[in-house]
């Protein structure tokens, strides 16, 4: 940045790259494109623990609130048209970012905008049903032909969590205790990651309704802004 004083004014000179707000967000939405990917397969991956098949009675219960298909996958990533899935959140992004493209205005990065608070909204589901799964613990034979929760209700010092010797309780599936941890660490921590983007998204579209989107070519590669005393 570049400060010059003179008589009862004084000039800000901004580098062009603190106004880019379109290039952030395209480089959000292509961010967003693969966690939310991500996110859908580890779901998927839940239904069959240890690649085996249980009967949908034997599966965990939150899983069935499908953490990573509708929080951090459909809610950011919306169905669009018949062959191909896009992010619509992330797709409004790289619109918004393409130079000379029509939604390179202040309306595309407010509707960018409000479409990452539902993409946060989304994150966060995806977020805390992950949280309360591993919390609760999975479903699991413990080896007299009951599918119960062994660990539901269990204190933090208690967790299973942290003791994996008591892991082998769960006979069948097998090694679905480690297989739902690191599942669900997987659907937490991609969710977290989501919603740091698309909050910087939001964020970084409330600036691009006020200032606009990046300058192009042909514009002068400095602001200058003057403010009288």
């Amino acid at each position: 940045m570049l400060l010059i004083v003179t008589e009862g004014h004084f000039f800000v000179f901004l580098p062009q790259f603190i106004m880019c707000t379109g290039k952030w967000a395209k480089c959000t939405g292509n961010l967003l494109f693969p966690l939310t990917l991500c996110c859908i397969v580890a779901n998927i991956l839940l239904f069959f623990p240890n690649g085996g098949v249980l009967g949908t009675e034997q599966i965990t219960e939150s899983i069935w609130y499908f953490p990573g298909v509708i929080g951090g996958g459909v809610l950011v990533r919306l169905c669009v048209g018949i062959e191909h899935m896009v992010l619509l959140p992330a797709s409004v992004m790289r619109a918004a970012g393409i130079e000379g493209n029509c939604m390179a205005n202040r309306c595309g990065m407010m509707v960018s905008m409000l479409l990452s608070v539902l993409g946060v909204a989304g994150a966060l589901y995806c977020m805390i049903v992950s949280i309360v799964g591993m919390q609760d613990g999975p479903l699991c034979d413990t080896g007299d032909g009951t599918f119960i929760y062994p660990f539901f209700n269990q204190t933090l010092n208690e967790s299973y969590l942290f003791s994996q010797e008591i892991w082998d309780v769960c006979k069948h599936p097998e090694n679905v205790v480690l297989w739902n941890i690191v599942l669900f660490s997987i659907l937490l921590g991609i969710g977290t990651l989501e919603a740091v983007l698309l909050l910087s998204q939001v964020a970084n579209g409330l600036l691009g309704c006020l200032c606009g989107t990046c300058m192009n070519k042909r514009q002068v590669n400095t602001i200058l802004l003057c403010v009288c005393s």
